[in-house]
């Protein structure tokens, strides 16, 4: 705790953030993985014979995991509001490595059969159990060690590991098709990254262990106990029901623009797997700076305007933009489209994260953050590749993922006018739990 008390330093600062988001680039890094290299999961694990079958079968697995994740919320993150957010975080960290390993190793389905298929959905359980409290772990640790006034720009970086995950993801992917020959990777190279995330995990163990805890949890005079966050997540559901309608737009759009782009680059407009992974590790680096560029914008001029402007523009311009590349298909096009799109996520979750921080009570606020983060992420945002897939297939129309991008805008707008409206319930019930603590 003597170390904490120091924590207005600014080397401290940055070493702490350093320390809690690395763990949170595993996890993302070991996600977007799986729908990076979709294309050769389902010819390993799933081969039907039917290219669509078997990767509608790959989006499925990838979509499972995110089904444990409003169950890894509830309870990793009732464990975390209770024991703490130190170890909890060393816990989440855990879970996940085991899922990587499995998915890393498991043999295909040559070999083993129908326990390959059985054995990688297992691994994206445990993946998705994990990451149900992890990103709402980070958030509200970030939230909670942040300098007064500042707590936009500190919160943004939970966001940005992602993006720094996504870009040595890519970075892998371009690099093994540059050395390897299509069959090798097909058959041994896109396990790869997988191998090098399972060997980075005792460092990121190590870092994580050398955490302290937040203040603001250690002087906490209560800590719930399970049965107490349940009956606290029930009695602020209107909460949780407009935070998850907020986080659709961040969801949908983040899985849009980084997990599916290599798959719609290659299979959709046909071009190089080398430019789709190009492009995705441009969009990375485009989020990276419109993260904490706006979540500290957000420290100014308050969360709702930010969050109104882009949710909008999600919702009138994701079709015109893919419209438009789909009928002037080529990289550079598509770099434009995915830049604006990019400019469009990183400014509105830029501001939402440190929202919906904000929105929950304190002392649920892991577990209710992280529900209605993953009630988000499980029932829209990590279903947008199969999604996407079936709408395309379904109309006939290239462009159609973007019907589902300005779906999700449109529930980010309306989220936001419930929220931050002079009347709102949630106001009400946010005024009650300020009064009572």
């Amino acid at each position: 705790m003597a170390h904490f008390a120091h924590k207005d330093q600014p080397r401290s600062k940055i070493a702490t953030v350093l320390r809690v988001t690395s763990g949170n680039f595993l996890e993302m890094f070991d996600f977007f993985l799986f729908g990076f290299y979709a294309t050769y999961i389902s010819k390993a694990f799933f081969p039907t014979g039917n290219d669509y079958a078997s990767l509608m079968l790959t989006f499925m697995t990838f979509g499972a995991g995110f089904l444990m994740r409003p169950l890894g919320a509830v309870f990793l993150g009732a464990y975390v509001d209770r024991i703490g957010r130190r170890r909890g975080l060393i816990v989440t960290l855990g879970i996940m490595a085991a899922g990587t390993v499995l998915i890393a190793f498991v043999p295909s389905y040559q070999t083993i059969g129908l326990a390959a298929p059985f054995l990688v959905l297992t691994g994206r359980l445990l993946q998705g159990f994990s990451a149900g409290v992890e990103l709402g772990g980070v958030s509200v640790y970030l939230a909670e060690m942040a300098t007064p006034g500042r707590k936009g720009f500190y919160v943004s970086w939970q966001s940005g590991s992602q993006q720094v995950a996504i870009m040595a993801s890519a970075f892998m992917g371009y690099a093994l098709n540059a050395a390897l020959t299509p069959d090798a990777v097909a058959s041994w190279g896109w396990r790869v990254p997988f191998v090098i995330g399972c060997l980075i995990v005792p460092f990121l163990f190590y870092i994580r262990r050398s955490l302290e805890e937040t203040e603001e949890f250690l002087h906490r005079k209560q800590r719930p106990a399970l049965s107490e966050v349940f009956t606290s997540l029930g009695r602020n559901w209107r909460i949780v029901l407009l935070g998850m309608l907020l986080v659709v737009t961040t969801t949908v759009s983040f899985y849009t623009i980084t997990v599916y782009t290599p798959t719609f680059g290659k299979n959709v407009l046909k071009l190089s797997e080398a430019d789709s992974l190009i492009v995705t590790f441009c969009v990375a680096l485009s989020n990276l700076f419109w993260l904490p560029v706006m979540g500290a914008l957000s420290d100014r001029i308050g969360r709702k305007p930010i969050l109104m402007l882009f949710s909008a523009l999600t919702l009138l311009t994701a079709y015109p933009a893919l419209a438009w590349l789909v009928a002037n298909t080529s990289f550079a096009n598509m770099l434009i489209v995915l830049l604006w799109l990019s400019f469009l996520y990183g400014s509105y979750n830029g501001a939402m994260v440190v929202a919906l921080t904000e929105i929950v009570p304190a002392h649920v606020r892991t577990a209710g953050f992280s529900l209605a983060y993953s009630l988000a992420t499980a029932l829209f945002g990590g279903f947008t590749p199969l999604i996407s897939t079936w709408l395309i297939e379904e109309t006939g129309n290239r462009a159609a993922p973007a019907f589902w991008l300005a779906f999700a805008g449109g529930c980010g707008l309306v989220a936001t006018l419930l929220i931050y409206r002079e009347r709102s319930p949630v106001k009400a019930e946010l005024t009650r739990d300020a009064a009572a603590a």
